[in-house]
């Protein structure tokens, strides 16, 4: 039981603790327009980047929640912000210029460099722009495309086939290869989230049952490596229905031979990744497929490049 002289001090230990609080956040708010750049910082940083940057180089913002920075960005300059993003490969990009805020609050420069530097080499030192810093990398995590399927898609064949072998031809349109029946059976080039990350892949919805929807590539350029993603669009993720959602098969065929498979179980997250080793040669043919027996709301989204070895080096 506290003492009667606790009980009379425990009010003003708690105005005490409001009145510290309160000036801690008059502090927070009186520091803070210190912290964030103003218009003028961020033109000037787009500025820089509109004479440095080259073809095939994309800014990421840290911390990757700072969106407003996408406002100043320089026409066809792609921005990369998420959650994770930290940490992605951006491998389609020889160079990343990292746009940052340190002052900010939760603003972990060492938990994002842990992230970001492996693979990575800072071309020049920080530029600064008010509270903002503007730095230019080689990305040693870089691997050319030698082919992608969102590239091709208008020469593909796309077409459902049945168990018994019975295809179906899915006409393209201009914008997508649409098949007979619902609107969601088609295959097109779309940017889609896949577990917070965008990406620019082939929209395949499974037809359902023994049925596959089918894209095939013919041909296709040699490359040391060919590259197979597959995951499921948006909170379709995370359903879970055995009833009416099984597993989906995502498969990778040159002719008969079968080269690659991914399963996406209901409730799994992110996008599913493998490679293959091809031996040089002619171009060949390739096929990805898509198939699930139960395909509730299976928004797949796919993706198949052919992949030069990583840079591992400078871009300079």
């Amino acid at each position: 039981m506290p003492s009667r002289s606790l009980r009379r001090a425990l009010p003003l230990l708690e105005l005490a603790a409001l009145v510290a609080a309160a000036l801690l956040a008059l502090l927070f708010q009186l520091t803070l327009p210190s912290r964030l750049p103003s218009e003028d910082d961020h033109r000037a940083a787009a500025a820089a980047l509109s004479r440095a940057a080259r073809p095939g180089d994309v800014v990421l913002l840290w911390p990757w929640w700072t969106e407003r920075a996408r406002l100043f960005a320089p026409p066809g300059l792609p921005v990369v912000g998420y959650l994770g993003s930290d940490a992605d490969d951006l491998d389609a990009h020889p160079r990343i210029w990292v746009l940052g805020q340190p002052e900010l609050p939760r603003s972990d420069a060492r938990a994002f460099e842990q992230a970001f530097l492996p693979g990575r080499t800072a071309l020049a030192p920080a530029e600064h722009f008010g509270p903002l810093t503007l730095t230019p990398y080689a990305n040693g995590r870089y691997r050319a495309r030698r082919f992608d399927a969102t590239a091709a898609l208008a020469s593909a064949r796309v077409y459902l086939e049945g168990p018994d072998g019975a295809r179906l031809p899915c006409p393209f349109d201009g914008a997508a290869h649409r098949c007979a029946g619902a609107p969601h059976l088609r295959v097109a080039a779309e940017w889609h989230e896949v577990a917070y990350q965008p990406r620019h892949c082939l929209w395949m919805h499974p037809p359902g049952g023994a049925a596959r929807l089918v894209a095939e590539f013919d041909p296709v350029p040699a490359a040391p490596a060919y590259r197979l993603g597959a995951g499921i669009i948006w909170e379709q993720a995370r359903k879970v229905d055995p009833e009416r959602i099984s597993d989906t098969e995502v498969t990778l065929s040159s002719g008969a031979a079968p080269l690659l498979s991914l399963t996406l179980p209901p409730g799994r997250e992110g996008q599913q990744v493998r490679e293959v080793a091809l031996p040089p040669g002619p171009p060949r043919p390739l096929a990805v497929a898509v198939r699930a027996e139960r395909a509730m709301a299976r928004w797949v989204c796919v993706e198949l490049q052919g992949l030069a070895p990583a840079a591992g080096g400078s871009a300079r």
